[in-house]
C-alpha cells in the first residue's frame, strides 16, 4: 500500500505546494518514506526515509520548482528500507521520464532474474523496488519514438507493453519531460486512481491521485476514476486523452473500503464512509445471533470508528471511546516488522479506565491480521478491570497472502489460519470473537456501489483475480517480507 499524486500545471507555475498538500492527505497510506520529483527545465528531486513532514524542509521547496510534479509516500512490499528504493524514480536519458506507483509487481523477481538480463545482458536493476521494472519496460517503448513529438498512440504502446510484461496490481502516474503527464491502472483495476482538475487565474491544473481526499484538500474537483486497464495522457497542449488499453474484468481491492482509504474518500464512485456504515449494520446482525449481552461498544481507533458507531446504534448499545490514540505514532499494520508493531501499540493507544471497569465490552476492529495489536488491546482491557472482553471484526478472517501490495505476504503471519474460533479466542485472550461473513461484506459494499460489481477478495478466499499467481511468486514475496521483518 502506497500513495501518490501527480500534478500538471500551466507553464511557468510551481506545483510543489499542491503536491505536498496531497501527500500529507495520504500519509496514512505509507509512513516509511516520501519523495517528490518536479520538472521545469530539468528534473529536481528530494526523497528520504520518514514522514512527509520529516523529509521536506523549506529549502527543498525553493529548489523543487516546476509546472509538473510527482509525489509518493511509501511502505515497503517489495524492496527494503534503503534510500535507493524510495519513489518516484526517473530517467534523464535518452527520454526524460518520472514515475511513481501504488501496488506490487508479482513477477518482479522473474523480470529481475530473467527478462532484463535477456533483453540487455549488461543491464542490472539498481534497486530492489518493483517500480524500476515498470519504468524500464515503459521507457523501452518510448525510447524508440521521437521524444519531442510524442502522441497518445505512443503512450498507449508503452502502457500496452507494460500490461504484456508486468504482472500484478499497480496504479501508475508520471511525466515525460517537455511532453506531458500520464497515468494508468492495471488491467484488473485492483489499485485505485482518480483524476481531477482545478481552474485558477493562471490556468488549469490537472491531478491524478490514489484517493479522492487528495483532490479535495488540494482544491481540485473530481473528473473521474480511471477504469481497469485505462490510461490517461495529457499532452503539452493540455488535451486530455483517456484510452482503454486492457480488456479484463474490473476487480478492485475490497480492503480499500475496509481499512486503507480515509473515510472521507470516494473510491470508484463509492463513499468509503458509507460502506463502513453498511459494514457496521451487517456486523450488528451477525453479533445479534450470539445472544451475548454487552455494556459498551468500543472501537479500535481510527478506522473502526464508523462501523462501530453504526453497529452500536443498530444494536441499541452505548458507543464509547475507550482508547485515546496518540496521533503521532504510525499505523501499526503497515510498520515494517513485528518488533516495531509490538513496541508501538502500547504507546499508540491509552485506555480510559472508566469505560472498562466492571463492564462487558465489545471491541470492534476493521480486521485482525497477525493478532499482535488485538492481543495487547485485550490485555489492556483486562488490566482496566473489564468483566468480559468480546471482539468483532467487520471484515472476515484473513487467511491468504496478498501478492498485490498489502503487507500480508507470509502464510505464517495470519492469526486465523488453521485455527478454530475457540483457538483464536485463546490466542487473543478474549471471551468471544465474531468475524464478518464474506458474502455479507461484499453485499454491504454493494449497497453503496449500487451495482453487482465483483471485488478482489483474495486475502479472504485465496481466489486471485489475475489468475497468474504461482507458489513461486508467493515464495519470492514471502522471502522479501521475512528479510524486511528481520532487518
Amino acid at each position: 500500500m502506497c500513495g501518490f499524486i501527480s500534478i500538471l500545471g500551466p507553464d511557468g507555475s510551481d506545483v510543489i505546494q499542491d503536491v505536498l498538500t496531497g501527500l500529507l492527505a495520504i500519509q496514512h497510506r505509507g509512513q516509511d518514506a516520501a519523495g517528490v520529483v518536479t520538472y521545469g527545465d530539468k528534473f529536481q528531486a528530494k526523497k528520504g526515509l520518514g514522514l512527509v513532514r520529516d523529509v521536506f524542509e523549506q529549502r527543498h521547496l525553493e529548489r523543487l520548482r516546476g509546472h509538473i510534479g510527482v509525489g509518493h509516500v511509501r511502505y515497503p512490499t517489495v524492496g527494503g528500507n534503503d534510500d535507493v528504493d524510495v519513489q518516484p524514480f526517473w530517467l534523464d536519458f535518452p527520454v526524460g521520464i518520472a514515475m511513481a506507483h501504488n501496488g506490487n509487481v508479482t513477477n518482479f523477481h522473474e523480470l529481475k532474474r530473467d527478462y532484463f538480463p535477456a533483453k540487455t545482458p549488461q543491464s542490472r536493476l539498481a534497486s530492489n523496488c518493483d517500480l524500476e521494472a515498470v519504468l524500464y519496460v515503459f521507457a523501452s517503448v518510448l525510447i524508440q519514438k521521437r521524444a519531442d513529438r510524442l502522441k497518445v498512440d505512443d503512450i498507449r504502446d508503452a502502457v500496452a507493453e507494460v500490461f504484456r510484461t508486468v504482472k500484478g496490481a499497480y496504479s501508475v502516474v508520471g511525466m515525460v519531460a517537455d511532453a506531458g503527464m500520464y497515468a494508468f491502472r492495471d488491467p484488473y483495476g485492483i489499485k485505485p486512481i482518480i483524476v481531477g482538475k482545478k481552474e485558477t487565474a493562471e490556468g488549469t491544473y490537472y491531478a491524478c491521485a490514489s484517493e479522492s481526499v487528495v483532490l479535495d484538500v488540494a482544491g481540485y474537483e473530481v473528473i473521474r476514476d480511471l477504469k481497469a486497464g485505462e490510461m490517461l495522457w495529457i499532452d503539452k497542449d493540455r488535451t486530455i486523452h483517456i484510452v482503454q488499453v486492457g480488456e479484463t474484468p474490473h476487480r478492485p481491492c475490497i480492503f480499500e473500503y475496509i481499512y486503507f482509504a480515509r473515510p472521507d474518500s470516494v473510491i470508484d464512485g463509492a463513499s468509503v464512509y458509507e460502506t463502513r456504515l453498511r459494514l457496521g449494520d451487517a456486523l450488528a446482525t451477525k453479533w445479534r445471533e450470539t445472544g451475548l449481552e454487552v455494556d459498551a461498544i468500543i472501537p479500535v481507533p481510527e478506522s473502526a470508528r464508523t462501523a462501530a458507531q453504526q453497529m452500536a446504534e443498530n444494536l441499541g448499545i452505548p458507543y464509547r471511546e475507550g482508547f485515546v490514540k496518540n496521533r503521532y505514532v504510525g499505523r501499526t499494520f503497515i510498520m515494517p516488522n513485528d518488533k516495531e508493531r509490538r513496541s508501538s501499540i502500547r504507546h499508540k493507544l491509552n485506555p480510559i479506565r472508566v469505560e472498562f471497569e466492571g463492564k462487558k465490552v465489545l471491541i470492534v476492529d476493521d480486521s485482525i491480521v497477525r493478532g499482535n495489536t488485538m492481543t495487547q488491546i485485550v490485555r489492556i482491557a483486562r488490566q482496566m478491570g473489564a468483566e468480559k472482553v468480546y471482539i468483532a471484526s467487520y471484515s472476515p478472517a484473513l487467511l491468504f497472502p496478498c501478492p498485490y501490495g498489502i503487507d500480508m505476504a507470509t502464510k505464517r503471519e495470519f492469526l486465523a489460519r488453521d485455527r478454530t474460533i475457540d483457538q483464536i479466542c485463546t490466542e487473543l485472550g478474549c471471551d468471544h470473537l465474531v468475524y464478518q461473513g464474506i458474502d455479507e461484506m461484499v453485499a454491504a459494499v454493494r449497497e453503496v456501489t449500487g451495482d453487482d460489481r465483483k471485488f478482489c477478495t483474495a486475502c479472504f478466499t485465496g481466489d486471485y483475480p489475475t489468475g497468474d499467481i504461482t507458489e513461486s511468486m508467493l515464495a519470492d514475496i514471502e522471502a522479501d517480507r521475512l528479510a524486511a521483518s528481520s532487518s
